[in-house]
């Protein structure tokens, strides 16, 4: 068996602030003078959005947000990522600092000098909540298109899935008209007609998460004809209590249905997994051979927003690994 750290891997689906080392956490809390957000277990989507919120609101400077970002750079190269799409909600931390432009800014400072020092190629996805306004969705698209060409190359919609997309509809076919990429989270607690949703009048091009696309049998084909990929995230789907176990993740039948499947951390420092884990937990509970990891590693760069040259060189790395 191969090294996993070894292979070269995208990871599709992470946020920012949900990969904050919980070291680096407790440090800016405390210089704020705040307590850190408890340590109690996050065991389902309402427990984690809670979470989720406690610990945007340590985030208070353009030295938090810097300081993130080089150190996410940091662990995800020392799994093995060679390519990363982070998604992160510059609009609400712009209107909860009141300064729209400087957490972004600070962020993709952090990148920047992320990847010059750890070698790996980090882009941004702006998302927005479902349950927030409207107008915050336009704001985020103003960011996105402020900065398209520095880092951020998406826009997306994230949040409670209870809450639909159709509000969004005109600002994703602007973003679209604006050259930006789609992405939504779709189909993790709601079920396939998030997806249906997300696909046409949302504009996505991947789905964030996906998993229920299984219970409607013609939604599976028209998203397999259409190769949309499903950015899945098989121990934050178990976390949050959206799969009962590891062992009975729909990831082997999403795959068996002639899907595109990508393996992401979603939400690392909660799960303390990394992608390298995500792939091992493909290898210990569904007994998946290197050639079928380099195969879903393969799936994770060629549904990237990565650019051609930098898509060719990885899949040409992921073969080497594999002799």
């Amino acid at each position: 068996m191969r090294d996993l750290l070894s292979l070269p891997k995208a990871d599709l689906h992470v946020h920012l602030e949900d990969a904050i080392r919980p070291v680096t956490l407790r440090e800016i809390a405390a210089s704020h003078g705040l307590s850190p957000p408890p340590a109690a277990p996050t065991t389902s989507s309402a427990s984690f959005f809670q979470a989720h919120d406690l610990i945007r609101n340590c985030l208070r400077t353009a030295a938090d947000f810097r300081r993130i970002a080089v150190e996410l750079c940091a662990d995800e190269a020392a799994q093995g990522t060679r390519y990363s799409e982070v998604s992160f909600t510059a609009a609400a931390h712009g209107e909860r600092l009141s300064d729209m432009q400087m957490p972004l800014r600070a962020v993709l400072d952090g990148l920047a000098e992320g990847q010059a020092s750890y070698g790996l190629q980090v882009q941004l996805l702006l998302d927005h909540s479902r349950r927030r306004p409207v107008e915050r969705a336009w704001q985020t698209l103003r960011l996105a298109e402020a900065h398209a060409g520095q880092g951020v190359i998406a826009v997306g919609l994230a949040g409670d899935e209870a809450y639909p997309a159709d509000p969004f509809a005109a600002v994703f076919r602007a973003a679209r008209s604006a050259g930006l990429h789609v992405v939504h989270h779709a189909g993790e607690a709601a079920g396939p007609a998030s997806i249906r949703q997300a696909i046409t009048e949302g504009q996505a091009e991947r789905i964030g998460h996906g998993i229920r696309i299984l219970e409607d049998e013609r939604l599976v084909a028209e998203v397999r004809d259409r190769a949309i990929p499903l950015e899945v995230c098989p121990h934050s789907n178990v976390l949050l209590g959206l799969c009962p176990s590891l062992p009975e993740h729909p990831l082997p039948r999403l795959r068996a249905a002639g899907l595109l499947v990508t393996v992401n951390t979603d939400i690392p420092a909660m799960t303390g997994a990394g992608l390298a884990e995500e792939y091992r937990l493909l290898r210990d509970t569904f007994g998946y051979s290197d050639a079928v990891l380099a195969e879903v590693a393969r799936h994770g760069v060629s549904a990237s927003f990565a650019s051609p040259g930098l898509q060719a060189q990885l899949q040409a790395e992921i073969d080497a690994w594999l002799i």
